[in-house]
C-alpha cells in the first residue's frame, strides 16, 4: 500500500508540474522564426484528438461487452496518443504562440476553448489515476474515478478537434 500512495502522490505532483509548464509556455515570448514543419502541428493535434476520441468510445464499448484486454489496450493507446499530443502542443506553442480567433461565433468558440483548457488540466491527474487503478486491478477505485473522468476525457478530445476547426482559417 505504501507504494500505491507514492504513485498517487507522484501523479498529483506530475500533473501540477505539467499544468504549470503549460501555463508558463503561454507566457514565453514567441519565437521570431519557426521551422516550416511547425505549420502542420495544429492539424496533427486535431487528428490525435480525433483518434483519441474514437479510441475512448471503442474502449467504453469494449468494457461494456466485458472485453477487458481490449479495453486496456485502447486506453493505453489513447493515453500514449495524449502524451504525443502534449509534446506536439508544446512544440507548436513554443514556435508559434497562440492563434487569435476572429470568426462569426466568438461566444461559442471561447466557451468551447475555455472549458476545453480547464477540463484538460483538471482531468490529467484523474486520467492517470484511472490508468493506475485499472492497471493494478483496483476495480472499485478505478470505476469510481472513471465515472467522472471518462466523459470529461471524451469532451476534451472532441473539443480539441472543434477548437482546431474554429481556428484552422487563422493558422499562419
Amino acid at each position: 500500500m505504501a507504494s500505491n500512495k507514492i504513485i498517487v502522490r507522484g501523479i498529483w505532483v506530475f500533473s501540477a508540474v505539467v499544468y504549470a509548464l503549460v501555463i508558463l509556455l503561454h507566457e514565453m515570448p514567441q519565437m521570431e522564426s519557426r521551422p516550416s514543419w511547425v505549420s502542420f502541428l495544429p492539424k496533427l493535434n486535431a487528428m490525435i484528438n480525433g483518434v483519441c476520441f474514437l479510441l475512448l468510445v471503442l474502449s467504453g464499448i469494449a468494457i461494456k461487452q466485458k472485453y477487458i484486454g481490449v479495453h486496456k489496450i485502447l486506453n493505453v493507446a489513447a493515453a500514449s496518443l495524449s502524451v504525443l499530443f502534449l509534446l506536439s502542443y508544446v512544440l507548436n506553442h513554443f514556435f508559434s504562440g497562440d492563434t487569435s480567433y476572429e470568426g462569426l461565433y466568438p461566444n461559442v468558440f471561447y466557451f468551447i476553448l475555455i472549458t476545453h483548457i480547464v477540463l484538460a488540466g483538471v482531468s490529467l491527474p484523474f486520467i492517470l489515476l484511472s490508468l493506475h487503478y485499472g492497471n493494478k486491478l483496483m476495480v472499485p477505485k478505478h470505476k469510481r474515478v472513471v465515472r467522472w473522468t471518462y466523459p470529461v476525457w471524451l469532451y476534451v478530445t472532441l473539443t480539441g478537434v472543434l477548437v482546431y476547426l474554429f481556428l484552422a482559417p487563422y493558422y499562419a
